[in-house]
């Protein structure tokens, strides 16, 4: 992208009486570059089989042209039209609760023949027709794509065959690596192969939940060829991603494996939804977006977030400002709400857009005049930020399907290791980007801090990959649960944690749910500042033997307290340290503060405390630009501890040692003097980018 965009959703078909002229007129005056039509009125633009209009795209396009706004136009393949429903019922996913009923959106199943033929002519009809428009800048895919639970017959026949595939024909190799021969469960004939929506074999049914995550990686890709057929040079390919969902983005998404997904893509995009008012912290912004930086390794657009939405997320003032400057602290190069306006009736009526339901300037929207105004007046400081990380996180689509099937006490899940690690980190003003099973041994080597956080699932290959990264000199974190399980979900025969445990120096054969306990730290710990609420153990407790490791923390119980907690091992050149249990996020910080010192990843940044959050990274000019964001109804001063700089809202001096304000949910924008000639020369000024 050339420049930082400013962006909505705009559904002129949903609009209760004729404004489009107007919303261009209210979208100009809010500084509005770009917006985003098409993908959710399947049945306006073929309202029978056959039958096309799209009067609608033509006039908006027309319109946003006239006016100097670039549009995205969305395949609207994601929500299905009645006639296809009625007349070929059969397109309708099956799930594990039974077949399909029409109503909402993306309740298909992306694999039926039917549907494709469909989808395949609506995308050809409506992009073909838009692509030499002059308005239109890219595409974006379908709509928050995932599997939708599909498991009906047709799905089950292709499984069955990816499996064939997979073991050469072996049965019996697939009845020894899934274990299938407990409760009767063995198959001696390929026509016998049940379906697999009533497993109770979590080998088995982490497999067709990595199946199911490789048919959206194929929908995507098909789509995406067809739309390159049709992209004009100039233009690009993106689909806006999102998590899994606890009210509000949250972890990484089970149903769709993004690093593979993301591959037919020119861009990344995402959809990034927060808690808001006094519950806002920002850490959903920023693992949303390390996250779909990741990715690609590049600028990512985020093609959804909020601006009013429900009630309890409308904005305090200077939260939708604070908000803003937030995603492109991560590296974004777009931000856009769902949506313009508030619609009058259907499901999402009070999901509020920018705009009320009156349809008149509000005090959101008066906000957003001020972000559209300084994103083009900063557009060549801000646009393009480079960011270059030296943490890394590894999260794995195989490891939250597994630990699925094997629930931790208390209904804690993947998520809730990851977002606990992530938070810490976070909290530090550490800037982590995210790795996955695949990334080869010479990209991990780029980081000197790998986090693991319960990798239950994984192949030996990958263990030892992270054996060979700690040798070298590189330091890992675990967390309990990692090594446990080979890639087919079965448990290793040797000592826990498995082939780690040559970098860990420690082994484990007892884990116990945790009551009452807490953990007492040794003299190897003596930097971690804790209280007793800091040290309880939740969820999980392995009860953990050194061997060559050092013991960071034992467990503070009477039956249970010759056993280490937390340990620490050199291994090579680098250290592996092993929690395991859950600690809580105030001890995670501590130990995570020992960590950064040894590896060399203790600067400036982490000088500064959340709710004040640093994040930086290289401009175009080969300048750092830093962001003080203050997540806080209260004010936040502290000193400029980095070389002088401009002040980028004020255009003010900056300079090294000087006090800074901040006002509540405030935030300030400082960019170098000078141009760096190398990332190298950056290293003295702080870990956290």
């Amino acid at each position: 992208m050339e420049r930082l965009h400013y962006g909505v959703a705009y559904y002129d078909e949903y609009m209760p009486y004729e404004r489009l002229d107007t919303d261009i007129e209210m979208m100009k005056a809010a500084g509005i570059t770009v917006v985003r039509i098409a993908e959710s009125t399947w049945s306006t633009h073929e309202p029978q089989n056959g039958v096309f209009d799209f009067s609608s795209v033509d006039r908006v396009l027309d319109a946003m042209h006239k006016a100097g706004i670039s549009v995205i136009v969305g395949t609207p393949t994601y929500a299905i039209p009645p006639w296809m429903a009625h007349e070929h019922p059969e397109v309708l996913a099956v799930t594990k609760d039974g077949p399909g009923k029409y109503g909402a959106r993306q309740i298909m199943d992306i694999t039926n023949p039917v549907y494709l033929f469909y989808a395949e002519r609506i995308i050809r009809k409506l992009i073909g027709r838009v692509c030499a428009h002059p308005a239109v800048i890219g595409y974006q895919l379908d709509n928050e794509t995932k599997h939708y639970g599909t498991a009906g017959p047709n799905v089950q026949l292709r499984f069955v065959k990816a499996m064939r595939e997979k073991f050469g024909g072996d049965l019996n190799e697939l009845n020894r690596r899934f274990g299938l021969a407990y409760w009767s469960n063995r198959i001696e004939a390929w026509e016998d192969f049940p379906s697999v929506v009533g497993t109770i074999n979590g080998s088995l049914g982490a497999e067709f939940a990595r199946f199911q995550r490789r048919l959206v990686t194929d929908f995507l890709a098909w789509q995406a060829g067809i739309v390159n057929e049709y992209k004009k040079p100039g233009q690009f390919v993106t689909h806006n991603f999102d998590f899994e969902w606890r009210g509000h983005s949250y972890g990484v998404q089970r149903d769709v494996n993004h690093h593979e997904a993301a591959e037919c893509l020119d861009i990344a995009g995402v959809d990034i939804y927060h808690p808001s008012q006094g519950e806002l912290t920002g850490a959903e912004i920023s693992f949303g977006g390390d996250m779909t930086r990741s990715l690609k390794q590049s600028n990512y657009l985020v093609l959804e977030t909020q601006a009013q939405a429900f009630p309890h997320w409308t904005p305090y003032p200077g939260q939708l400002r604070l908000l803003a400057f937030s995603h492109l602290a991560s590296g974004a190069s777009m931000v856009a709400y769902w949506h313009w306006h508030s619609i009058h009736n259907s499901f999402e009526t009070y999901w509020k857009g920018l705009l009320s339901h009156d349809l008149q300037p509000n005090p959101v929207y008066n906000e957003a005049k001020s972000i559209g105004a300084d994103f083009a007046r900063l557009n060549e400081s801000l646009h393009g930020l480079r960011k270059t990380n030296r943490v890394a996180m590894l999260v794995s689509n195989e490891a939250l399907s597994a630990i699925n099937w094997f629930s931790l006490p208390g209904g804690k899940n993947y998520n809730d290791v990851v977002r606990r690690l992530y938070d810490a980190l976070y909290k530090l003003n550490v800037g982590c980007d995210f790795v996955f099973p695949e990334t080869d041994a010479k990209m991990l080597e780029d980081y000197d801090l790998i986090v693991v956080p319960a990798l239950y699932s994984a192949p030996d290959r990958l263990l030892e990959r992270l054996n060979d990264y700690v040798e070298k000199g590189g330091h890992v974190v675990y967390t309990f649960k990692s090594g446990f399980a080979n890639g087919d979900v079965q448990v290793r025969t040797s000592a826990q944690p498995g082939i780690i445990a040559k970098a860990c120096g420690m082994s484990y054969q007892l884990f116990v749910e945790p009551k009452d306990v807490r953990v007492r730290l040794t003299d190897q710990a003596a930097g971690v500042e804790t209280d007793a609420e800091t040290r309880a153990v939740e969820t999980w407790m392995e009860l953990l033997t050194p061997v060559t490791a050092d013991v960071l923390a034992r467990y503070d119980h009477p039956e249970w307290n010759d056993y280490a907690a937390v340990t620490h091992n050199r291994f090579g050149k680098g250290t592996a340290t092993y929690i395991g249990f859950l600690p809580t996020e105030r001890l995670l910080i501590g130990l995570f503060g020992q960590v950064l010192r040894e590896a060399g990843l203790w600067g400036q940044d982490q000088k500064l405390a959340f709710p004040l959050i640093v994040k930086s990274g290289v401009n175009r000019a080969g300048n750092r630009v830093r962001y003080f964001l203050n997540y806080s109804g209260e004010p936040v001063e502290f000193g400029y501890g980095y070389r002088d700089g401009r002040e980028l809202l004020s255009g003010a001096d900056v300079r090294h040692g000087q006090m800074l304000h901040l006002d509540k949910w405030g935030f300030a924008i400082v960019e170098d003097r000078e141009s760096r000639a190398c990332e190298s020369a950056e290293s003295a000024d702080g870990a956290a980018d």
